[in-house]
């Protein structure tokens, strides 16, 4: 559930909590959960809602929101580690492998 979580989250949808935890099966609470596991396992990090975003070109979060729209956003912003990335990209290559033998 974890890694499905991950790579929607790779695929940079912005959602709330609940149409997340709806789309996943789950609870807000075990969603909020999930991405502190994820966020402890070094996949994912909070994005601050005081980050700069004049520096966007020079970030290492790599964050996928609308750079206007940081500061006014309720919520929390979570963003792909470079660990993160890799784990999606190494999902999207499984997946793409196993749809190839399924064929």
């Amino acid at each position: 559930m974890l890694m499905r979580l991950l790579s929607g989250l790779a695929e940079g949808k912005t959602s709330s909590y609940a149409s997340l935890g709806k789309e996943l099966g789950v609870s807000e609470r075990l969603l909020k959960q999930m991405l502190q596991d994820l966020s402890r396992m070094g996949y994912i990090e909070s994005m601050s809602r005081a980050c700069d975003t004049g520096q966007c070109k020079a970030c290492h979060k790599h964050c996928t929101v609308n750079k206007s729209n940081v500061d006014s956003m309720l919520g929390e912003v979570w963003v792909l580690t470079e660990r993160g990335r890799q784990a999606a990209r190494t999902m999207v290559q499984v997946q793409t492998s196993y749809q190839e033998i399924k064929c």
